[in-house]
């Protein structure tokens, strides 16, 4: 299943994240610097909530504590002056509500308490707008086995007068007193607010994000200017290192300092200039070898001619000649022929290795080529017992190519194949197959000798290599055919490769685009033959 393409931005976004080593490294730095400050700002917060909500605690009880003993010391003091339950109860919850006004933190009168009773099943006196919901159970329900001071966190719901609800979080302080006109227990429920906690704790936070932000800002733009430091260096060095690839061998680095950086630009500098010295000695030898070669072949064309001369005297009057003398003239004949065209290889190298080899491009018809090309070498498969066989479109495979050359690669695939072929049974055949699509066109040659080596078919293509040195040349090659095939194809941008294994052949293929100039991307034809088996792993 193909994925869906990413949008424009996120491709850059993600070219830009694996090509700057720097934006990498400030990012992360950033991430992890954020994700500690968020532990420590957590951490932070917790202690200060932990510390707020203490003191608010320790503040709420004493509170809680003083208002029941001012309720108990009312209480004592009416004892004996006022037996009427119901004007004491009313009495103690006025004072307790505005003490409450008076303090801030509204207070519940509930009685008499019985073990199980609660608030909803009414008796309570409460502060005005206070929902008495805001007394969690689980408080009302310590007094049922305990009659000590408790307090929790909850919740406080009041209704103002215009009928806005508001909650906010609060404690909640329960104790008990005893009314003496009637001696029931009556409890007090203190609820005091958090808010004040709530807006130092808000504030706290604030503080904390602005600090944090603030960090953050600068820990980036402090590795951004450490990270500049050392990757600014890399950067020259890898634009230095661009072009010293592109041959500009005097190019060097700017040495300031004597830091590591600094000795590592020296080192640069060092190796540029032993690699600049060695190409130039290199440059020199090729130069030489290549005059040498030139002219060496160059000079051998007249003593060459004169021999020629000589020796096509002799062959053409061999048959005056006794036999041993005859024989002679043709070995000489013979080995004349292969000298020169050992001499024209040489030079084409030369040509080749001087850079002074050029196409004649022209709409070329592959089929075409090796059908000639195999026509030409009949007399060679005949004197070899092999056939060989051209598969090839009946439509025109047609292709960008200058004739010469491809009939060149195409006659030395073919020679070498006869050469190397199986001269006995059914495999005793070659196949040239020709195929083609929109952008290549490609020849492929089979045959069924030897085959080649595991690592041969990278060296089959080496000057003067031979597979089997022992071997005999039917053809009366001179080695260099396959080493000019190859930069013939490398002219036209194309690709010959080589595919071989021990006992089941060799086959060749050469690939050519069919626009000259154009870039390969593919073959029509595969390299691996169709009728090999792939090995069992």
């Amino acid at each position: 299943m193909r994925l869906p393409r990413l949008p424009e931005p996120t491709r850059r976004a993600l070219t830009f994240w694996r090509r700057s080593i720097q934006a990498r490294v400030v990012i992360s730095t950033v991430l992890l610097s954020a994700v500690v400050f968020s532990v420590v700002g957590w951490f932070l917060l917790q202690q200060t909530r932990d510390g707020l909500l203490e003191n608010r605690v320790d503040a709420v009880v004493a509170e809680a504590n003083g208002g029941t003993a001012a309720a108990r010391k009312l209480l004592d003091s009416a004892v004996g002056t006022d037996s009427d339950a119901d004007t004491q109860r009313q009495q103690l919850a006025a004072t307790i509500i505005q003490r409450g006004e008076t303090r801030g933190f509204s207070a519940v009168l509930f009685g008499p308490s019985e073990p199980g009773s609660r608030i909803v099943d009414g008796g309570a006196t409460f502060t005005p707008g206070l929902d008495t919901s805001s007394v969690p159970d689980s408080l009302q329900a310590h007094f049922d086995q305990d009659t000590s001071t408790a307090w929790t966190y909850t919740d406080i719901e009041t209704t103002d007068p215009d009928g806005t609800t508001s909650e906010e979080p609060g404690i909640v302080v329960a104790s008990q007193v005893t009314l003496p006109a009637d001696s029931e227990t009556y409890t007090l429920y203190y609820l005091f607010p958090l808010d004040e906690q709530a807006e130092t704790l808000a504030l706290v936070t604030r503080a904390l994000l602005t600090a944090a932000v603030l960090l953050l800002v600068l820990v980036a733009g402090m590795t951004w200017l450490v990270t500049r430091q050392v990757v600014t260096p890399i950067r020259l060095a890898r634009r230095v290192a661009e072009r010293l690839a592109a041959g500009q061998l005097q190019e060097r680095l700017k040495v300031s300092g004597e830091d590591d950086l600094a000795r590592l630009a020296t080192s640069f500098n060092q190796m540029a200039s032993n690699l600049q010295r060695q190409i130039r000695q290199l440059e020199e030898l090729s130069r030489v070898q290549r005059r040498f070669v030139s002219d060496v072949s160059h000079e051998l064309r007249t003593p060459l001619t004169t021999v020629r001369m000589a020796s096509d005297v002799l062959h053409d009057a061999r048959a005056d000649f006794d036999p041993v003398t005859a024989r002679a003239a043709e070995l000489l004949q013979t080995e004349l022929d292969r000298f020169e065209t050992l001499l024209a290889d040489l030079l084409e190298i030369s040509r080749f290795d001087a850079g002074a080899a050029v196409l004649e491009v022209d709409n070329l018809d592959l089929g075409a080529v090796a059908r000639r090309v195999v026509d030409a070498t009949a007399p060679l498969a005949q004197q070899r017992g092999v056939r060989v066989v051209v598969r090839a479109p009946e439509e025109p495979c047609l292709a960008e190519a200058d004739v010469r050359r491809v009939e060149r690669i195409v006659r030395n695939l073919v020679t070498n194949a006869i050469d190397h072929a199986a001269v006995d049974g059914e495999d005793a055949g070659i196949v040239v197959q020709v195929a083609g699509d929109d952008h290549a066109a490609a020849i492929a040659v089979r045959d069924h000798g030897v085959g080649l080596a595991p690592g041969e078919s990278s060296m089959v293509f080496n000057r003067f290599w031979r597979a089997d040195p022992a071997r005999a040349r039917t053809s009366g090659g001179t080695g260099l055919g396959l080493s000019i095939a190859l930069e013939d194809t490398h002219l036209h941008g194309g690709w010959l490769q080589a595919w071989g294994r021990p006992g089941e052949g060799a086959q060749f293929r050469l690939t050519l685009p069919r626009r000259a100039g154009s870039v390969l991307r593919h073959s029509p034809l595969p390299l691996v033959p169709t009728d090999v088996a792939e090995p069992v792993s």
